[in-house]
């Protein structure tokens, strides 16, 4: 029976994760206390104006806020 000798290499790359660029990040917002929801959007303080403006009219106070954007892992 003969011997095998293993040589092994090991290389590493470093990674990072970013945004990916042909994306948007969307931001939504929903209501805590009711089925209320924000239009999405890419701009996310037009998202918080909607939110006041149901807790104004509303009085519900709680919101769940999402923001959603696509990442891609690249080499550094």
């Amino acid at each position: 029976m003969t011997a095998f000798r293993v040589r092994a290499a090991y290389r590493y790359v470093l990674h990072r994760i970013t945004e990916h660029p042909d994306t948007d990040t969307m931001f939504e917002a929903e209501c805590l206390w009711c089925n209320w929801a924000a239009a999405p959007s890419t701009d996310s303080a037009s998202v918080d104006v909607e939110c006041m403006g149901h807790a104004g009219l509303s009085r519900h106070k709680s919101f769940r806020r999402i923001r959603t954007s696509f990442a891609v892992v690249v080499r550094s």
